[in-house]
């Protein structure tokens, strides 16, 4: 018997209406327009307005966009997978809430919390899913609303995070195309350069932690990046070795949206032409889980059955990887 692999049958997404561009940053704090897109590449960011709204309100959307491309019903899926740092609540799960909203009741739900690294890790997990032979039409989610970690009166981190949502359809094939290896690592020597530092069961908010803005995402930006530089780099050549890839038979690579100069790195390192790889940072900025599923639902259009493609991500954690797929459609 053959093989099941979990193949992508369809793609969504969705980003907020509103844009945060770098000039009304640069009202907001010392900043400006240059130093942001010299160092990160970037030049706006969607940010969610609608009031109570969190992540949930965003993936459903997706989840909603894909149903109508693809002519899903809900009462199909029967997982739902949300690599999401920002649940709307500590609990119930942004997934079982993502799920209600789209009228998804026949599925288990819950969230994967890898940071940036979410949507390749729920990738990973769902693949493993599907090949068991246990589930059969799977949601795989990316969300973040970063904007409600982000402290805006920071300027080295507020200039680099936005909000949206991506989600692909996976389902089992015994064809040789979707999900055909997956390398994923964590280090958690990142931890104290990279996380928020009260609101959880260590550091519980308090009146304290709220004056010192310890709700917000913390950063040490120099050390961080030199290991997403080094790790998704290495990690995107050493998964294109294993599977006997160069840059010549490698269609798309789609590399987490951090910073500009880190994907320059990955492309250095693997020799992919930059034809191929896909950056909206500039649009959009980092939204963690959601970047590379919000890229797989711009370059939809472009990809052809066959085309070998590689996922590459780097969060906090450190968590990082990068999974080798082969398109279906």
């Amino acid at each position: 018997m053959s093989k099941i692999h979990a193949v992508i049958t369809g793609v969504g997404g969705y980003v907020p209406d509103y844009i945060l561009n770098n000039q009304e940053l640069s009202t907001m704090m010392d900043t400006n327009d240059e130093w942001i897109t010299t160092r990160v590449g970037i030049k706006e960011r969607r940010i969610l307005k609608k009031k109570n709204a969190g992540t949930s309100y965003m993936a459903a959307k997706a989840i909603k966009d894909l149903f109508d491309k693809t002519g899903t019903k809900p009462e199909d899926i029967d997982l739902v997978i949300c690599g999401t740092t920002t649940p709307d609540h500590i609990y119930p799960s942004c997934a079982s809430m993502a799920a209600e909203k789209a009228g998804i009741k026949n599925a288990l739900a819950f969230d994967l919390q890898a940071a940036c690294s979410g949507f390749i890790v729920a990738l990973s997990t769902a693949t493993s899913f599907i090949e068991s032979g246990h589930y059969k039409k799977v949601l795989v989610v990316g969300a973040d609303k970063m904007s409600s970690i982000t402290d805006y009166t920071d300027r080295t981190t507020a200039p680099l995070f936005g909000d949206g949502a991506g989600v692909v359809l996976l389902e089992p094939t015994n064809e040789n195309f979707g999900v055909i290896d997956s390398m994923i690592y964590t280090d958690g020597v990142g931890m104290k350069h990279l996380h928020i530092k009260a609101g959880g069961s260590a550091i519980p908010a308090t009146q304290e932690t709220i004056e010192n803005r310890q709700q917000f995402t913390y950063q040490e930006g120099a050390y961080v990046y030199k290991h997403a530089v080094v790790n998704m780099a290495e990690v995107s050549a050493s998964i294109m070795d294993k599977n006997g890839l160069t840059n010549e038979n490698v269609s798309w690579l789609i590399p987490h949206q951090a910073n500009l100069r880190i994907i320059d790195a990955v492309v250095q390192r693997t020799g992919v032409d930059y034809e191929k790889v896909t950056i909206n940072i500039e649009k959009y900025g980092n939204t963690s889980a959601a970047t590379i599923p919000l890229c797989i639902w711009e370059w939809e259009k472009k990809f052809k059955k066959g085309d070998n493609i590689i996922l590459t991500a780097f969060g906090a954690g450190f968590t990082w990887g990068a999974v080798y797929l082969k398109w279906g459609y």
